[in-house]
């Protein structure tokens, strides 16, 4: 399995560039990175982003301005691994025994895509998919659609999408850490104010 951070958004709301954004002393691309090397899967960075060379090897899009969508796309597109462990730029706080929990259960189930949900709402963007999902991802950027979610269960599926509570999870999991609420795992930033809230 290889490992693959999202780093291709424009970061308009922050007002600068927000995989360079220092948080805790490093840039928001290393903790990923390092979260994925945590994880124990090789780590690459997605996006036409030939800067952040020097934290992991990057996978330009093949659609440039299609969203996540497109990185997906590019980082299926890119090796021959059957299955591949997706994290945002901008989740530090994300503990790595979810991601470490996320992989085993893909291994586990085989299913296509394996997609967290915090209070019923998909995460998308922190995911496992596996490769045979690239040419229907493909057809859903041809065809216009942008948004992860739609163009991932619009895709003429091969197999099935596992969609997984994570308050259910871990309400039966000791060995997650619980130092801090769920919902703050998932606490995207996108903004200054976001910065400063887990700042906290």
């Amino acid at each position: 399995m290889n490992g693959y951070v999202l780093a291709g958004g424009r970061s308009t709301r922050m007002g600068t560039d927000k995989a360079l954004l220092l948080y805790a002393g490093k840039p928001l691309i290393a903790h990923a990175v390092d979260l994925l090397k945590s994880a124990g899967v090789e780590p690459h960075i997605v996006g036409t982003r030939s800067d952040l060379a020097m934290f992991a090897p990057v996978i330009a899009d093949l659609h440039p301005g299609c969203g996540p969508l497109g990185g997906i796309e590019a980082a299926l597109a890119s090796n021959s691994s059957e299955s591949n462990v997706f994290l945002p730029v901008d989740l530090p706080l994300l503990p790595v025994e979810f991601v470490q929990y996320l992989i085993e259960r893909a291994r586990i189930t085989g299913a296509c895509a394996t997609i967290p949900t915090l209070a019923g709402r998909p995460e998308p963007l922190c995911a496992v998919y596996r490769r045979n999902l690239l040419a229907g991802v493909r057809v859903a950027i041809e065809s216009g659609i942008y948004k992860v979610m739609e163009g991932i269960t619009d895709a003429d599926l091969p197999s099935e999408i596992d969609i997984f509570s994570v308050e259910a999870v871990a309400s039966t999991r000791d060995d997650w850490p619980h130092e801090l609420p769920l919902h703050r795992w998932f606490q995207n930033l996108n903004t200054p104010a976001d910065i400063a809230l887990i700042s906290c």
